[in-house]
């Protein structure tokens, strides 16, 4: 019987041939729509998603958390643990509150620069604790202070921070996250004081995504001159020579307590420090600045700051507080869990009462 024959050359179809789907480019974040963003640090006391609550009823369309204690070293074997049922709720509550970006303050604690060994391990330990809960919680960015050159030459504790920096990150997946470095007042040993200091970390990081945090306050301290024209474009142009703006993402906007190159860093409210209402007024509307997040991180020496705070920032921009999304008039106050009505029965309720300073 006659074997059939076989040919060795195979028919090519194009259409065989598998091709990769084209990667789909990754959209902005839905915050970022172009609009100014104002945002207040708020407190995660009881449960976290409170935070986003009371950012949306100051009146801020952004906000800064802590997101744990940020002046004690974590507990336990894992530091970095965080429900996923709370991270879920908080990621979608402020997905329907339009809140962004959010920024994470890391703790206070941590000195990337430090020399010290245990220190050290501790500071790369809680920083990279602080990515894996900002990564969990959605977080835009992940604020940090370089450190403090305690017993080192500068060189070497710039060396040391972006060391820290590439451990503290090693085998970690960031996402969208990116970590910013806040410039500082200059007490001390502190890092960050000139953006020279900090340019030469983000030369030494060329791999990680990292950027600047610009706080007002600590800019004025190091010896900026915000109060007039001159000194905040000569600020700008000193960052822009040196780290280059379009790395600058968010702006703490603080006023200052203490005098122009003070190198003390004192927070105060918008307009009753040193840097005064008119620096404000030009920092938020600067067009070299469009597109940042401008975060409060004033104090609150009466009730009422932090909304006063956020609405004068609107008012600097022009846009009166009412209009703005989720403000609130008048304060929430929470009621005692151990309090009881004195009149059960009784269906009328009683709106919150306004705290004055005669009342207190």
């Amino acid at each position: 019987m006659e074997e059939p024959q076989h040919s060795s050359s195979l028919q090519y179809f194009p259409g065989d041939e598998y091709r990769p789907e084209p990667p789909v480019k990754p959209q902005p974040p839905a915050w970022m729509d172009g609009s100014i963003r104002i945002g207040i640090h708020t407190s995660i006391a009881g449960e976290i998603t409170s935070a986003l609550e009371i950012a949306s009823n100051l009146g801020a369309n952004a906000l800064q958390i802590f997101s744990a204690s940020p002046r004690m070293w974590s507990r336990g074997v894992d530091g970095s643990k965080m429900a996923s049922a709370s991270t879920q709720r908080f990621r979608e509550r402020r997905a329907a509150l339009g809140l962004g970006p959010l920024v994470v303050h890391a703790n206070y604690l941590i000195n990337l620069a430090s020399q010290e060994r245990i220190l050290r391990a501790r500071s790369i330990q809680a920083f990279r604790d602080e990515l894996v809960r900002a990564i969990a919680l959605g977080a835009d960015f992940l604020v940090v202070h370089p450190g403090c050159a305690v017993g080192a030459e500068m060189n070497a504790a710039i060396l040391s921070v972006a060391d820290a920096l590439k451990q503290a990150t090693r085998g970690m997946n960031l996402g969208s996250l990116r970590i910013l470095l806040e410039n500082t007042a200059g007490q001390g040993t502190a890092i960050g004081s000139r953006f020279c200091e900090l340019k030469s970390i983000l030369n030494l990081s060329p791999s990680l995504p990292l950027g600047i945090c610009v706080d007002t306050a600590h800019l004025f301290a190091a010896g900026h001159d915000l109060r007039c024209e001159e000194g905040l474009d000569g600020a700008l142009a000193d960052i822009s020579a040196t780290i280059g703006l379009e790395r600058v993402f968010v702006i703490h906007v603080n006023d200052s307590k203490t005098a122009l190159g003070s190198r003390v860093d004192r927070h105060e409210h918008i307009g009753k420090g040193k840097i005064g209402r008119d620096g404000f007024r030009r920092i938020l509307n600067h067009p070299q600045l469009g597109g940042r997040a401008f975060i409060l991180e004033t104090p609150i020496d009466r009730p009422g700051d932090d909304r006063r705070n956020v609405a004068a920032l609107w008012r600097l921009v022009g846009i009166p507080p009412r209009q703005v999304r989720g403000a609130r008039d008048g304060f929430i106050q929470r009621r005692n869990s151990n309090s009881r009505r004195k009149h059960p029965r009784s269906r009328r309720t009683q709106p919150p009462r306004r705290i004055t300073r005669e009342s207190r």
